[in-house]
């Protein structure tokens, strides 16, 4: 093996690490995944995700607050704050864009 395939290889292993790295801590949030999700589609929604728990900081929201434990049913102290569910039906895109419609709905004053 040269030293170029010995790089590719560590550079393709790094990547697979990070990506599953990147799909626990996803699903660690209580967010649906198939297993069928491409790279690209993960690091959005994990880039969607990060977006939301953002805005819900940005507004004195605390996700460990907001959040229920998997199989409960939350009690935020504000319901925007509450992370939207995906069902199993939906796309990485349409929940992306729920998530999006989420934020939004932050924006607007209670």
């Amino acid at each position: 093996m040269n030293a170029r395939s010995h790089a590719d290889d560590e550079s393709r292993k790094e990547f697979k690490d990070a990506i599953r790295e990147t799909t626990a801590r996803i699903a660690r949030r209580g967010v649906y995944l198939h297993g069928t999700e491409t790279h690209k589609e993960i690091v959005e929604l994990d880039e969607a995700l990060e977006q939301f728990e953002r805005a819900v900081h940005s507004r004195g929201g605390d996700l460990m607050v907001d959040e229920a434990p998997a199989g409960h049913r939350g009690e935020p102290d504000d319901p925007r704050f509450m992370l939207p569910q995906r069902v199993a039906t939906m796309s990485v895109s349409d929940y992306i864009a729920r998530l999006a419609q989420a934020i939004a709905g932050m924006r607007k004053k209670r």
